[in-house]
């Protein structure tokens, strides 16, 4: 039974997130569906990372064992044919060795939030931005970003369902880049926990606002407790970017 790594990019306004849920519409059960359609057996797809609903992605990654081989490229195009309408597509399609997993085996997670700093409502980029109408001191928030740089107990900044084993993580990049209207605030790291870059994205918000500063940020780090982070950002602004292995 051939084991295929797929990336994947998806639109995740209609989804309930990535993970399955009993009569809910999301990602993983789109891919599923594609799957069963496509080999005539039901599947199970394994994501890199479990996206919340209305989070995007444009390199999610997956593997799925498939009962009877496949060139890739074919597969590729079944599953996107079996895929439509839903707003999610499979870019490429490889064989792997059975050893490969597209959680456990990722080294690193690359995400993107995208800000549009702007008073003017969104047109074109509708629910794919967080618009932030109060100007942003961007220089300020890339500062105050760097006090979340290393290893850390992200506690103040991890949602309270959140299931992982400990609160320790260690952030990579953490850089906030300004273009015009449009503020992006690049992360990586080898995993996150659930929120983790939503709630940092929220607070350094603030920093930019002028309601906090860098000391503040650092505060809400070391106090390790939930009530201490800035508001959470909205999912639309945050695209999963790229896995490494």
């Amino acid at each position: 039974m051939p084991r295929y790594k797929l990336t994947i990019e998806y639109d995740g306004a209609p989804f309930c997130g990535w993970q399955l849920q009993p009569a809910l519409p999301s990602v993983q059960g789109a891919l599923e569906a594609a799957a069963l359609a496509t080999c005539g057996e039901a599947v199970r797809v394994h994501g890199a990372g479990r996206t919340d609903a209305g989070v995007h992605a444009l390199g999610q990654v997956a593997h799925v064992d498939i009962p009877k081989p496949f060139r890739a490229d074919k597969l590729r195009d079944a599953l996107n044919a079996h895929l439509r309408p839903n707003p999610v597509a499979v870019l490429a399609a490889e064989i792997v060795p059975d050893t490969f997993e597209a959680r456990f085996s990722a080294v690193r997670r690359h995400y993107r939030y995208r800000i549009a700093n702007r008073r003017s409502n969104l047109a074109l980029d509708l629910g794919k931005v967080w618009r932030v109408p109060k100007p942003l001191d961007t220089d300020a928030m890339h500062r105050a970003a760097q006090v979340l740089i290393g290893k850390h107990n992200f506690t103040t900044f991890r949602d309270t369902e959140c299931q992982a084993a400990s609160p320790e993580k260690t952030l990579d990049v953490l850089d906030v880049i300004r273009d015009g209207d449009a503020v992006d605030i690049i992360t990586n790291a080898r995993s996150y926990l659930h929120s983790q870059v939503r709630s940092m994205v929220g607070s350094l918000v603030w920093v930019g606002e002028g309601r906090w500063t860098a000391d503040d940020l650092a505060a809400a780090l070391a106090a390790r407790r939930r009530s201490a982070c800035g508001p959470v950002a909205p999912p639309e602004g945050l695209y999963l970017m790229q896995v490494d292995y």
